[in-house]
């Protein structure tokens, strides 16, 4: 079988660095606004279902297990496509960032759930006894070393939300893979576009590890380094 020649051209990578740069920040900064919103759902999410009321435990358990078991694309679909039918106007953009936060909230959920969980039981004793308020006693006693305790698996979870957030490009949010795909719509160099944006990923995904391995000497710095 006659196998096609292909010559490669990587000036096309070259000539457009500046759309491909701009969809990589684009992405980084999707990525980091939504992690941490995700962050702050985790975590108010997760002291509900330990100390909340019924129904607000109830809530967040449906949340959680609703977003855990149907598929992230879905849940994009839904938000960007859904919700102006029901005339709540939202652009690409702020549907990307929506769809991200609440995935990522409700993932991070159950695991600061089990550092919380794994918190002595006589902490919150402690704490009363030197006179702290039982939310302040949570923010400053309880929740530190419980997030120290789950920070490689937050780690993990963030990072994979961050490799998943290329399928934003389906509803043209302007992220690194929309970028490529404009690119090779106009170019029809796949290949050499697609291998690009492989090596960025890779190098932003790295990255993203490298500061998280110095963010935690940092911010725990009681941990042991490993």
């Amino acid at each position: 079988m006659a196998v096609p020649d292909y010559t490669l051209q990587f000036s096309v990578v070259w000539s457009n660095w500046d759309l491909l740069l701009e969809g990589a920040a684009y992405t980084l900064a999707l990525t980091a606004a939504s992690g941490v919103t995700g962050l702050v759902a985790g975590i108010v999410c997760a002291e509900v279902r330990r100390n909340g009321g019924k129904i607000a435990r109830g809530l967040v358990a449906a949340y959680v297990e609703f977003i855990r078991n149907t598929p992230f694309i879905v849940q994009m679909f839904f938000i960007f496509f859904g919700l102006p039918s029901a005339g709540i106007k939202i652009d690409a953009g702020q549907a990307a960032f929506l769809a991200m936060s609440v995935n990522i909230g409700a993932y991070f959920t159950e695991i600061i759930r089990a550092g919380l969980d794994a918190s002595p039981a006589g902490q919150y004793e402690a704490s009363t006894a030197l006179g702290l308020r039982r939310r302040i006693a949570f923010l400053l006693v309880i929740l530190p070393p419980s997030i120290a305790r789950v920070y490689p698996a937050l780690v993990s979870q963030f990072v994979l939300v961050f490799l998943g957030s290329a399928v934003v490009s389906q509803i043209a949010a302007e992220d690194l893979t929309f970028q490529a795909q404009y690119l090779q719509s106009r170019t029809f160099r796949a290949f050499e576009l697609y291998f690009a944006i492989t090596l960025i990923y890779f190098a932003m995904t790295l990255g993203w590890r490298f500061f998280f391995a110095w963010a935690r000497g940092r911010i725990f710095p009681w941990q042991p380094k490993r």
